[in-house]
């Protein structure tokens, strides 16, 4: 019955979504050979996505206000550039932890508060916590890397945009954060969602595909210490949204916002822990990819409806692991844009009462490294971008040229 009252409001919401700012897409169910979003997320590829993801690793945790998350910053832009992303910018803010008037919030949580819209606990739970002792990291070469702490209070974040052709004024954002801490490599958390957003870039930036409205895809900054990236991002461009600069030049530095969509951790789906308090070291075969909104925000209805989207995608192109749609987003980039446009976020498992409850025993730990995920972790993934990529193409109105 769940699934019967899931898969008619999924229709239901489709619907809506799409008549309000996306474009007139096939209904859900197996993509033809013909279909334009299929040969997109083709192009889609287990070994380039792991790639990307050991490319950013080279820069270990990439902890915020550090030379090494500088360098990686660099070689996100290069490689953004490379891929075809023309439109490519950076946005820079002040962070400061003692600063109050610099865009900030209040700490991230690190347990799930159900008033607050995060969920409670359910099931068995692990200790979780992050790894602040570099002796626990038994790399010495990796250790060496993490090494420099935080400095100073500049900071910067890049983004590229696929400017639509029919409206360059409507943009949808994509994003994951980039930076990360624990001592490890930060492969998972948020390697693996960055390197998502790049890999769908990669894609959308393909000479052969347009689109009728825009799409950004942004890789945060200084998520960890609180989403001060994602808030500065807001702050500084909010108010911005659809004006056209210069007048009459049918440029829109930053268009309306008609949704936002979060990557934030992707690949470990294990299952519960044990009674031990230990996780199974294998992906769960019923693994899946976790679309959340978050039903306290003011976009509330919106933003589910967006999840619904995501739904229908993954049913249509992902290859592998299904999706399910809940209502807890928290403690993540979207958590800055949810009253303001539809926002929801893409992980592997709930943020407030999976993860938050010791569901990933390698998150903020020195064992997130690369060398821990095998290909099924990593396929679940690829499942992610196959979902987000399917649902982007039909809002953002994709098309393909002849060749």
């Amino acid at each position: 019955m769940k699934t019967l009252i899931a898969a008619a409001c999924c229709l239901s919401c489709i619907s809506s979504v799409l008549a309000q700012g996306g474009s007139a897409a096939a209904p859900p169910g197996p993509p033809s050979q013909r279909d334009p979003i299929k040969i997109m997320v083709v192009r889609l590829d287990l070994e380039k996505y792991k790639a990307t993801i050991k490319g950013l690793t080279q820069f270990g945790d990439r902890r915020q206000g550090t030379d090494r998350n500088r360098a990686a910053i660099d070689w996100i832009e290069a490689r953004l550039k490379s891929d075809g992303c023309a439109n490519t910018a950076r946005l820079k803010y002040t962070y400061s932890p003692n600063d109050p008037t610099l865009p900030s919030g209040p700490p991230i949580a690190r347990s799930p508060d159900a008033a607050a819209g995060g969920g409670r606990y359910r099931g068995m739970r692990a200790p979780t916590g992050v790894n602040t002792d570099p002796l626990k990291q038994p790399d010495e070469k990796l250790r060496a890397l993490n090494t420099q702490p935080s400095q100073g209070i500049d900071r910067e974040e890049v983004y590229c945009t696929k400017i639509g052709t029919t409206h360059p004024e409507e943009m949808y954002i994509v994003g994951a954060h980039m930076d990360g801490h624990g001592w490890g490599e930060a492969a998972n958390d948020d390697g693996s969602g960055a390197a998502l957003v790049m890999e769908l870039a990669r894609v959308f930036a393909s000479p052969d595909v347009t689109t009728e409205r825009s799409i950004r895809f942004v890789l945060w900054n200084n998520e960890e210490t609180g989403l001060n990236g994602a808030r500065a991002y807001v702050a500084q461009r909010a108010s911005l949204q659809g004006r056209e600069e210069p007048p009459g030049s049918g440029r829109y530095p930053e268009p309306k916002w008609l949704g936002m969509i979060q990557h934030d951790m992707m690949l470990f789906d294990h299952g519960m822990p044990r009674a031990d308090g230990t996780v199974s070291k294998e992906q769960r075969p019923e693994a899946d990819v976790n679309i959340e909104f978050q039903s306290l925000a003011k976009m509330a209805e919106g933003a589910q409806k967006l999840a619904w989207v995501l739904y229908a995608a993954n049913e249509a192109y992902a290859t592998d692991y299904p999706a399910a749609v809940g209502p807890h987003m928290t403690n993540t980039d979207s958590t800055p844009f949810m009253d303001r446009v539809p926002a929801v976020s893409v992980r592997e498992n709930e943020r407030g009462t999976e993860i938050g409850a010791g569901w990933d025993p390698h998150w903020h730990q020195p064992t997130d490294v690369y060398a821990t995920f095998s290909d099924a972790d990593f396929r679940l993934g690829l499942n992610a971008a196959q979902t987000t990529l399917g649902a982007l193409a039909r809002l953002s109105g994709a098309e393909l040229s002849s060749r």
